[in-house]
């Protein structure tokens, strides 16, 4: 329902935020990166939302980016993981670190995230298995979309998020599409 919140800081809280649209202020709980780059109180800010409606409460969590918001909603599917968990993760790492814990299926990572056990972190390694990394385009630090292809490629064809990542981290970074493509499946045969 509520897809952006544009207005002034008014202010800052962590983990909420009060943002005043033309009269209205909004209070959005925001994850502790989001928080660190907000501007200073006073100043236009602009986020991204999700918007949820309970029983008890209607909650807005914001988000300065695409990227973070889809993942918190990639989050908050997984059984037993609410929002507020959800941006507890977030808060405790980047959502590139998040895609590469993922990927590497690295339980370790996220148990150091407060409130984030080891049953919790394998459920979520396993939930969000194929639809965080590759999506989001953040395994292994990809640095333009002719990595995220060749990923996707790679993936296509069978090979694990981990062997893909590999493969990619051995390819020079300015390489293209279809070399890149030979060279990684090359890198793999071996």
């Amino acid at each position: 329902m509520i897809g952006r919140l544009t207005g002034i800081l008014l202010e800052k809280n962590p983990p909420e935020v009060l943002v005043d649209c033309h009269g209205v202020g909004y209070e959005v709980q925001v994850s502790m990166s989001t928080f660190y780059n907000l501007p200073n109180l006073g100043e236009k800010v602009s986020l991204l939302t999700h918007f949820i409606v309970r029983e008890d409460a209607q909650l807005l969590y914001g988000f300065g980016t695409p990227t973070e918001r889809e993942a918190f909603r990639q989050l908050i599917k997984i059984s037993g993981v609410g929002p507020r968990t959800a941006l507890a993760v977030l808060s405790g790492m980047s959502v590139a670190e998040l895609a590469q814990a993922v990927s590497l299926q690295e339980a370790g990572r996220l148990v150091k995230v407060p409130g984030i056990g080891k049953k919790t972190a394998e459920r979520l390694l396993l939930e969000l298995k194929g639809k965080l990394g590759a999506d989001i385009g953040a395994v292994g630090g990809l640095v333009n979309d002719a990595q995220a292809d060749i990923l996707q490629a790679l993936l296509a064809l069978g090979y694990s998020d981990k062997e893909a990542a590999a493969a990619l981290k051995a390819l020079p970074t300015d390489v293209g599409v279809s070399e890149g493509i030979k060279l990684a499946l090359k890198a793999l045969a071996k």
